[in-house]
């Protein structure tokens, strides 16, 4: 069985495949075609430890509510970690762009689930964060392999970095908290549709990552995940949470649970619970993360690894329950919305 703790990323093998048919050149589309091959490969291998890898230190936990972060550069290899290049009590900030992105953003999704959750790091125990940057050549995505956060740089033509995108990098630091939150330590098993609800919640806490960045309300944010990463005419994002679909010109994410392959791809019929997410944050109004996010938030430790989109309306329903009535027809209405229904 898969769980997302052995290498889940933040571009789908289905989305690098289809990109490779409107490569501008063979080079590209053999880069495309490598990541997803190389995508689908650490998703298959437990623990996120590949054979030519090295695993990180297993971190301790850190005493206090502060984030612990080291980085480390690949040198666009595909050895982890890397050698280190920048850390909370060691190096500072450096001339390599990358790299600092990587600190910044761990920080602010350390900060967003310190301060609105009271939760310290990943793991709720001071889990260092762990990222390695500059990973392999050209390759096309980021991933959380179980114990780090690990960044390609993109091919320069279809994608232009990962590290930069806050949302991108809260949305793999959630796959974390999520192996940790689900009972049994087991995650949500990647494939069906735990595995589209598993990518589901890092597009919810990742959005809410950037929205509480910029102080933004509901009504102000873009609901997209990783906008401005795509090359030029691919369109504006991997993912639209407000119009499943819409975001990048091949995207075929259904808005509606009955417009959903069972079988399909988790990144793809993750629109779904996305857009329940979005429609309940937008039915209660406000901050996402007073609101909808506390709701959801609070839900995941009533998931099994197995759980359904059912299971997560029954479970978001009962925490709207224990706040107010206009919580719980909020969230009702947002579900019936997209199609899940008791």
């Amino acid at each position: 069985m898969s769980h997302c703790n052995h290498g889940c990323q933040i571009v789908s093998s289905h989305m690098l495949k289809k990109l490779a048919l409107r490569a501008p050149d063979e080079a590209t589309r053999n880069q495309l075609i490598d990541t997803a091959i190389h995508s689908a490969y650490l998703r298959g291998v437990r623990n996120g430890s590949v054979a030519d890898t090295k695993r990180a230190p297993t971190p301790l936990a850190a005493a206090a509510a502060t984030p612990q972060r080291t980085i480390y550069d690949a040198g666009h290899g595909r050895r982890l970690p890397g050698h280190e290049v920048r850390s909370e009590s060691g190096q500072h900030s450096t001339t390599d762009a990358t790299v600092n992105q990587a600190f910044e953003s761990s920080g602010m999704t350390f900060n967003f689930y310190s301060k609105i959750f009271q939760r310290n790091s990943i793991d709720g125990a001071g889990l260092p964060l762990l990222s390695t940057v500059h990973y392999g050549v050209g390759f096309n995505n980021a991933f959380w392999n179980g114990s780090q956060m690990v960044y390609g740089d993109g091919d320069g033509k279809m994608f232009t970095g990962f590290a930069g995108a806050l949302d991108v990098v809260a949305h793999e630091l959630t796959h974390g908290v999520t192996q940790y939150r689900v009972p049994g330590g087991k995650s949500l098993d990647y494939e069906g549709f735990s595995g589209a609800l598993n990518e589901s919640l890092s597009d919810v806490f990742g959005s809410m990552v950037k929205q509480w960045a910029r102080s933004q309300t509901v009504d102000q944010a873009d609901w997209l995940i990783g906008a401005g990463i795509l090359g030029p005419g691919l369109g504006r994002a991997l993912r639209s949470m407000s119009q499943p679909g819409t975001a990048w010109i091949d995207d075929d994410q259904p808005p509606n649970f009955q417009d959903l392959d069972p079988n399909g791809d988790p990144h793809t019929n993750s629109g779904v619970p996305n857009r329940a997410f979005y429609l309940a944050s937008m039915g209660l109004g406000g901050y996402s993360w007073e609101g909808a996010g506390r709701i959801w938030y609070n839900a995941v430790p009533h998931l099994k690894h197995s759980s359904t989109f059912r299971d997560m309306r029954a479970a978001t329903l009962a925490e709207a329950e224990k706040v107010s009535g206009d919580a719980l027809k909020a969230v009702k209405n947002a579900w019936d919305t997209v199609g899940v229904t008791s």
